[in-house]
């Protein structure tokens, strides 16, 4: 009876120890193993072993999306030196690799949020994220033609003359918008690398928003060839 008195302290301390291990709040664990009454610690200590599995797929989950996030801004900076050369082909293939890395993490979406809800952290795992702004070719620098004078011209020889005097202005404008939609692709693989792709809207509006400015970019570049050879 005494032996029996004294292993019950100890096995409740074993517990409350085991408890402490794991940083989890009381109502995170109550939510994760579900209330219970008494002096249980059999109960406690298969309850810890539970959640504790449940953190490893957790980090588990969150290497994926850690390694997301470091390829992504590796994508990001090839993107960079690829787009100033034109590189479209080249390009297109890390688009490729974008979309790829962002399905890995989609993989992981339903055991996320199975396990941050069983772990009490839905709030948690939820963050304030930058919105995904859309470039269209309205927002570019326009491009100056001999077309858009008011004036007009009498005769050919007058606008072959007003062309020349505009062919600075034109490549200049060409490179501008070049500059501002390469800039603008290499921020929205930024952006997603920086939260790992782990929200899914926020990843699927990013990688849609990165193929498009990779059209319009693709679209500047045929227009700079045809006014500047």
């Amino acid at each position: 009876m005494g032996a029996e008195a004294s292993n019950g302290p100890a096995r409740q301390r074993h517990a409350e120890d085991l408890l402490a291990a794991v940083s989890m709040t009381s109502s995170q664990f109550a939510q994760a193993i579900g209330r219970f009454d008494g002096d249980t610690p059999a109960m406690v200590t298969a309850a810890i072993h539970t959640a504790g599995r449940a953190f490893s797929e957790l980090d588990a989950c969150n290497d994926v999306i850690d390694d997301a996030s470091e390829t992504g801004r590796a994508i990001a900076d090839r993107l960079c030196a690829l787009l100033s050369t034109g590189a479209v082909e080249d390009v297109a293939l890390e688009l490729e690799a974008l979309e790829a890395v962002s399905a890995r993490v989609r993989g992981t979406d339903q055991t996320r949020l199975l396990l941050h809800r069983v772990l009490g952290r839905e709030a948690s795992a939820k963050r304030a994220l930058p919105g995904v702004r859309h470039l269209s070719g309205a927002d570019l620098p326009y491009l100056p033609s001999s077309y858009q004078d008011e004036q007009g011209f009498d005769d050919l020889v007058a606008m072959a003359a007003r062309e020349d005097e505009l062919a600075p202005r034109l490549r200049e404008a060409h490179a501008e918008r070049l500059d501002k939609v390469a800039a603008h692709l290499v921020r929205v693989v930024e952006q997603a690398a920086a939260v790992g792709f782990a929200d899914e809207v926020f990843a699927q509006e990013s990688v849609r928003e990165a193929r498009h400015a990779y059209e319009l970019w693709v679209q500047c570049l045929k227009e700079r060839g045809r006014d500047l050879g």
